[in-house]
C-alpha cells in the first residue's frame, strides 16, 4: 500500500516514541523510521517533525546526543528515557482500547441492535 494516510490529531508523538524506542535515531532518521514501520502510509514533514521532537524532550520523555550520522554530518541522536517507555506502553494501551471499541462500532450490523 502505498497511499498516504493522514495523520491523527495527537498521534505524532506516539509514532515517535515508537520509532525511538526502536533505536538511537537522528532526527531524519525517526522521519524515516515512521515511514518505515507504517509501510510507506505515514509520511511525516519536517516542520512537524522538529518541534515534536523538542517538546517530547523538553517533558524527559526522549534523550539526545550529539554525534556523527552516517554521511559524516554532526547530528542530534534520540533515544527513549524511562518515562518516555512508560509512556509509550500507556499510549499504545490507549490507542488500542480506542481502535477496537471504533472497530467494534463499525462492525454492528442493524440486527445486532
Amino acid at each position: 500500500m502505498t497511499d498516504s494516510a493522514a495523520l491523527l490529531p495527537g498521534t505524532l508523538d506516539l509514532l515517535i516514541l515508537k520509532a525511538v524506542s526502536l533505536g538511537r535515531l537522528h532526527g531524519y532518521g525517526v522521519l524515516l523510521r515512521i515511514e518505515q514501520i507504517s509501510g510507506g502510509a505515514l509520511q511525516i514533514q519536517q516542520g512537524a517533525l522538529y518541534p515534536a521532537l523538542y517538546r517530547l524532550e523538553h517533558q524527559g520523555l526522549i534523550e539526545s546526543e550529539w554525534g556523527v550520522s552516517e554521511n559524516n554530518r554532526r547530528a542530534k541522536f534520540y533515544r527513549l528515557t524511562t518515562a518516555g517507555r512508560a509512556r509509550l506502553g500507556e499510549e499504545v494501551a490507549s490507542w488500542n482500547r480506542l481502535a477496537d471499541a471504533i472497530a467494534l462500532a463499525l462492525r454492528t450490523r442493524p440486527q445486532e441492535i
